[in-house]
């Protein structure tokens, strides 16, 4: 049976750090974005109010800057390396964070099978966020059922890699999970658990478990 593998983004496939602070970084915004992700990380406010927020300090965004912030991003090492062996296993790979599709979606190039983020306006925005197409911690699963059903997987086929409470829902849905560099909310959670910077290292974790 074909296995699929659910990557979280910010913490996780991205060191130390996060879609939007490397986005608000291209800006001159990166001490405001922080201070978001310490206010949703503690739970002073939640992803629709975390998204307006950062939607409004986007507001002159360019897809020159969404690219920079991708290409000089923290990312682990050896990611498309690790789904090309995923794709040459004859298993499958997926990217499903809360942080914004536009970002998320270019990791489709790498090789992920699927990518889902966040429903953000198209760069530059000309219309506002919609607030129901924001994810939450809960979505992850409802997104990775979907997924069980286009790639026909189950759940219990499903391996999990994230690093905070974003992915404590997942986690506690499927039965094979990797905490990558985590906090403390992942803790007793993960089954396997990795620090470091090369995602081939955490991947090896499960690469011969069926």
């Amino acid at each position: 049976m074909a296995r699929l593998h659910l990557f979280d983004l910010d913490g996780t496939l991205l060191h130390g750090s996060t879609a939007p602070v490397q986005i608000s970084r291209q800006l001159g915004r990166e001490a405001e974005t922080v201070a978001l992700d310490r206010a949703i990380a503690e739970g002073r406010i939640g992803p629709p109010e975390y998204a307006a927020q950062v939607y409004d300090l986007w507001a002159d965004l360019t897809e020159a800057d969404v690219s920079a912030a991708f290409e000089t991003a923290p990312w682990l090492a050896r990611i498309r390396e690790v789904w090309a062996e995923i794709r040459s296993a004859g298993d499958y790979c997926a990217v499903v964070s809360l942080s914004p599709s536009f970002f998320v979606e270019r990791l489709l190039d790498w090789g992920a099978h699927a990518a889902h983020g966040s429903r953000f306006p198209a760069v530059p925005f000309t219309e506002p966020v919609d607030p129901s197409g924001v994810l939450s911690a809960a979505a992850k699963v409802t997104i990775a059922d979907r997924l069980c059903q286009d790639f026909g997987v189950a759940r219990a086929d499903c391996v999990a890699y994230g690093d905070s409470s974003s992915g404590k829902d997942l986690f506690a849905a499927v039965p094979v999970s990797v905490a990558v560099n985590a906090d403390a909310h992942l803790a007793g959670l993960a089954t396997h658990s990795y620090t470091g910077r090369d995602l081939w290292d955490a991947y090896s974790l499960v690469r011969s478990a069926r």
